[in-house]
């Protein structure tokens, strides 16, 4: 993507009433919206969360298909976003927002209790070691996810990394978490959840044509 769409991408943005923008500092001093979604969304249904949601097609297909729930893709690359952010709009769908921050700071977004499920869709698997920190299912970010979820919700993984998928699972068991669902092939397995193989990302069809498995873990986590 060129410099100057980028430029343009991001000024769309900010005229965007869907898109959310706060500085590192508004985010971990007392953000405005935590514990108050409702506000926002003006209503009291279902949060769920979109984690590193690129380009938000997941974060739109699943907000289409669940009009009663509300639907937010969090990513640092609002370029990226854009597209999902505008779709959303043109679509006249109120139960979709998109905020440009950093995962790490999820915690400091909503409250206690306050999401009913979070999505983490493709993540980079940081397969070096010293960047196990980096990884999006990590015992750290695991912890984050607990404290904004609540008691009944659950954690969605949608990878194409067998090591993704892997170190994950070991996670899960090691630390006593309860795994709902699991499998190495979501397309050869017909107790697959419509959501996971009735939405495609842009990256996940292009992950299918070079005939890579799409794996999946749906857990809860018990502390």
């Amino acid at each position: 993507m060129g410099s100057k769409n980028k430029l343009k991408r991001f000024k769309e943005n900010e005229t965007f009433a869907n898109v959310i923008q706060p500085t590192r500092e508004e985010v971990v001093g007392n953000f405005s919206l935590k514990g108050k979604w409702n506000t926002f969304f003006k209503n009291d249904n279902p949060i769920v969360l979109e984690l590193g949601c690129g380009k938000g097609e997941y974060t739109v297909a699943l907000a289409e298909k669940n009009p009663n729930k509300n639907f937010i893709g969090i990513d640092i690359k609002g370029a990226r976003f854009w597209r999902g952010a505008k779709t959303a709009l043109e679509n006249n769908m109120n139960n979709v927002a998109f905020i440009r921050t950093q995962i790490e700071l999820v915690a400091a977004l909503f409250a206690e209790n306050e999401v009913d499920e979070i999505w983490i869709t493709f993540p980079d698997p940081q397969i070096k070691y010293k960047r196990t920190k980096h990884r999006m299912t990590n015992s750290d970010f695991l912890k984050k996810y607990h404290i904004i979820l609540k008691e009944d919700g659950v954690v969605n993984l949608k990878t194409d990394s067998e090591f993704m998928h892997g170190y994950t699972l070991g996670l899960l068991h090691g630390e006593g978490h309860e795994i709902l669902h699991a499998n190495h092939d979501v397309y050869k397995d017909h107790y697959s959840p419509e959501e996971v193989i009735g939405t495609q990302t842009f990256y996940e069809k292009q992950y299918l044509e070079k005939g890579k498995p799409i794996t999946y873990i749906k857990f809860k986590l018990n502390y």
